[in-house]
């Protein structure tokens, strides 16, 4: 019987690889971009938003959708799937990094923590994050990991990362259903012998998957390319590598030339509900005066729907009269960006070009910046 989720290689270009995952509700060109659903929802879009964009996966969070709705109604609608209306792969992430923020007890045995919602006690094991996930019926799960707020202190990282590791090894016993896939996660912070230590022992459980955790919080692209460098070769190669939370086009660009395959942010979604479009010759700031009667698109090669239709001038309108709309085109405009710059990616490997290619990428972006961004 084939694996729910597997990976093969297609093409590779130094460290830079490009190839498909294959999961129960279809493949998945990597590398790749994951919009962030939260809650079961793309802010301001929904599927039919998503599939016209070419969208190939979403992810969606645990910790919030076992709070609300709750797992049982998730489950009484077909999953995630049939609960979103989405025919495409989900992940969901276990929550460990949402709730971190809330402060939680963190003991041997689990987190305990208050809900957001009502201020409840909410009790999250390994053992219950594979459940709860079980349920919501995502293609890929994630363990629950222990995540680490940086800098901090050499011994809180290396008994976060100690902890992850029994948890993964709990976690890759507690799950359940054949036909989802479960990936582990290495933590570590930026320390190359931790990172090392955490991607060996993960490996050692034979995840088909494995999310590189605890980055893209802060620290500088050096102190992360260094993390992530210590890890993969300690990976299988026929795994699916995938760098959480990552999402800018510097960082993106520089985690695929090291071999990274998937990545995730709030980024592209955020920006545009703060006025912020994602373009090829930099950042644009809708909130600037200078586009008050500006007639050009937010750029001229982008094919989405703000640039087809509609105006600078128009767009800052929009959001200066916090219209939804405003906030919907700018959602659409930096999402078709992002799965553009991906897309364009993965033909760039497949030419052999990657890292020429990804140097002229960010090259016109920061000379962009300094006339469109803030």
């Amino acid at each position: 019987m084939k694996p729910p989720v597997r990976w093969s290689e297609e093409r590779s270009d130094g460290d830079a690889r490009s190839g498909v995952m294959i999961t129960p509700h279809g493949s998945v060109p990597t590398p790749n971009f994951m919009a962030v659903g939260t809650r079961g929802t793309v802010r301001t879009l929904d599927s039919e938003d998503l599939e016209r964009l070419g969208a190939n996966i979403v992810l969606a969070n645990t910790y919030h959708l076992m709070l609300r709705p709750g797992a049982d109604i998730v489950e009484d609608h077909g999953g995630l799937h049939g609960f979103m209306g989405w025919n495409g792969p989900i992940l969901t992430d276990s929550g460990g990094y949402q709730v971190l923020s809330l402060e939680p007890d963190i003991a041997e045995d689990g987190l305990v923590f208050r809900s957001t919602y009502d201020g409840s006690r909410v009790d999250l094991t390994p053992e219950r994050a594979v459940a709860v996930q079980e349920q919501l019926g995502s293609d890929i799960a994630m363990v629950l990991d222990v995540p680490v707020a940086l800098p901090a202190p050499e011994q809180d990282v290396k008994a976060a990362m100690e902890r992850t590791l029994r948890w993964a090894e709990r976690a890759h016993a507690a799950k359940t259903r054949s036909d989802r896939a479960l990936f582990g996660i290495v933590q570590g912070g930026t320390d190359a012998h931790l990172r090392r230590e955490s991607a060996r022992g993960t490996a050692m459980l034979g995840f088909p998957g494995y999310g590189i955790g605890g980055l893209a919080v802060g620290e500088g692209i050096g102190d992360r390319r260094r993390a992530i460098d210590a890890c993969l070769p300690e990976l299988p190669r026929s795994a699916i590598r995938y760098v959480m939370g990552l999402g800018d086009t510097e960082g993106m660009l520089d985690a695929i030339s090291a071999g990274v395959d998937l990545f995730d942010c709030v980024l592209p979604t955020r920006l545009a509900r703060h006025g912020k479009a994602l373009t090829r010759g930099g950042d644009v700031s809708i909130k600037r005066a200078e586009w008050g009667n500006d007639r050009r698109p937010l750029a001229s090669d982008c094919p989405c729907l703000a640039c087809e239709r509609h105006s600078r001038a128009y767009l800052r309108h929009l959001h200066r009269t916090k219209e939804i709309l405003g906030q919907r085109l700018l959602t659409l405009h930096n999402l078709t960006y992002t799965y553009r710059l991906l897309a364009d990616a993965r033909a760039a490997i497949a030419e052999g070009a990657f890292d020429a290619w990804a140097e002229e990428v960010i090259a016109r972006r920061q000379q962009g910046i300094d006339r469109t961004g803030d």
